[in-house]
């Protein structure tokens, strides 16, 4: 008597996509780990307070006042959140228009990196508007020479942008390979777009600071400071691509075990790239010391100051590129990178927060409430990441669009 044939039973594409091949009680299990203990603690008091800030407004939640009407959820959340999110089209430009596709493992993360950077630093600016539902006047309220419609009409179309690039990988692990491949092929066009959107909003940022010139600290305000909001922006990008694949190759062993990727070459090329973006940075901060005439304000605390960023967070770290880069020391590069990123931080909590009104008596001084929405908002960012590379081909791609990296192996890291 024949055997009947065996049916074959599919996983289903929750347990496979989103449990990471688990049942839901081990799953669940996975999740019980320090680190969700400390992002669980700070999201139960963080998301509350989200939605207390929108219930009772500003008043009841920050330190703002007339005088002072922007606080950390501009200089923070908005301005270093877009900042640090430049590595987007820097990397996106260095592999789809100069054409250097040694790259293109470190792009798909820079891509997302800048995705959810732009989100966060929209719901940062959300939370930071009086009447938040009233966002949609900068983009079509305001007078076309207005410095605020071309940050909003940018920051909405570079965010749009970086949702298109980002669905490529989206859509390899759903599988729909169509949609897919029209996606692919836009890329180039993206990637032109992001260039145009961006170098336009990042120095259109700097821009907001010209009509504040008695108020921003001589030492940081010049006629050229959009100028050097988008090349602080371009090290910023270098910088922080640096820091987020030293991590993520580290974090996320898993996904990247087995593949013939050379990190500490291409790190210590983008630190080739990061000296002298860093060193032309350093001097024309210098220049603009020289055009505002501010030399005598060198010798007070703001002066003091001031050196701590461009000598400390600028001149150094670009000489740790320079010399690691050229010695092939790749730790040097790797702290370089990190101080990068703390300095151009640094450099917009200065611009925008501490040097701005400096010569008024009352100082601003943020309220734990402020402080800890930022926490949250950077939390909420992390675990996206980390949910979104667990299960997506961002440090990898799918065999059945294999065309970069090999396939790696599945993820050990829950979330």
């Amino acid at each position: 008597m024949a055997e009947l044939p065996v049916a074959v039973t599919r996983p289903s594409f929750f347990r496979e996509k989103i449990l990471l091949g688990m049942s839901l009680p081990a799953y669940l299990r996975s999740l019980l780990t320090p680190v969700n203990a400390v992002a669980a603690a700070i999201l139960v008091v963080g998301v509350p307070l989200l939605v207390y800030r929108f219930a009772v407004g500003l008043g009841a939640t920050t330190n703002l006042s007339q005088s002072t009407p922007w606080g950390i959820w501009i200089g923070f959340d908005m301005m270093t959140g877009i900042v640090l999110a430049a590595g987007g089209f820097t990397i996106g430009a260095t592999v789809q228009l100069f054409g250097l596709h040694e790259y293109h493992p470190i792009e798909r993360p820079a891509i997302l990196t800048a995705f959810l950077g732009y989100l966060m630093a929209v719901f940062g600016l959300l939370a930071d508007l009086g009447r938040p539902w009233n966002i949609v006047q900068a983009m079509f309220n305001y007078g076309t020479a207005s410095v605020l419609f071309e940050v909003a009409w940018c920051v909405m179309c570079y965010t749009t942008v970086l949702l298109l690039e980002f669905t490529v990988p989206l859509f390899e692990w759903l599988g729909w390979k169509r949609v897919h491949g029209i996606l692919k092929k836009a890329l180039v066009a993206l990637t032109v777009l992001s260039v145009i959107f961006s170098t336009m909003h990042q120095s259109a940022l700097g821009s907001l600071f010209l009509l504040a010139p008695t108020k921003l600290h001589p030492l940081w305000y010049t006629p050229y400071i959009f100028i050097f909001f988008f090349i602080s922006a371009i090290i910023a990008g270098i910088s922080m691509v640096v820091v987020e694949s030293m991590i993520s190759h580290r974090v996320f062993h898993s996904q990247v075990a087995g593949q013939h990727v050379d990190v500490d070459k291409l790190t210590l090329g983008l630190g080739k790239a990061g000296a002298v973006v860093m060193f032309a940075y350093f001097f024309l901060k210098l220049q603009g010391v020289i055009d505002g005439h501010a030399w005598g304000y060198l010798r007070t605390g703001y002066g003091a100051w001031f050196l701590v960023e461009t000598v400390g967070f600028v001149l150094v770290p670009s000489l740790l590129y320079a010399f690691g880069a050229r010695s092939g020391r790749v730790g040097l590069v790797r702290a370089a990178g990190v101080m990068g990123v703390l300095g151009i931080a640094l450099n917009r909590l200065n611009v925008s927060v501490i040097a701005m009104n400096w010569n008024r008596p009352d100082r601003y001084v943020p309220s734990w409430m402020e402080i800890w929405v930022s926490i949250t908002l950077c939390t909420i960012g992390v675990l996206a990441f980390r949910w979104i590379v667990n299960r997506m081909p961002i440090l990898r791609e799918d065999p059945a669009f294999a065309e970069g990296h090999a396939p790696a192996g599945p993820s050990t890291m829950a979330g």
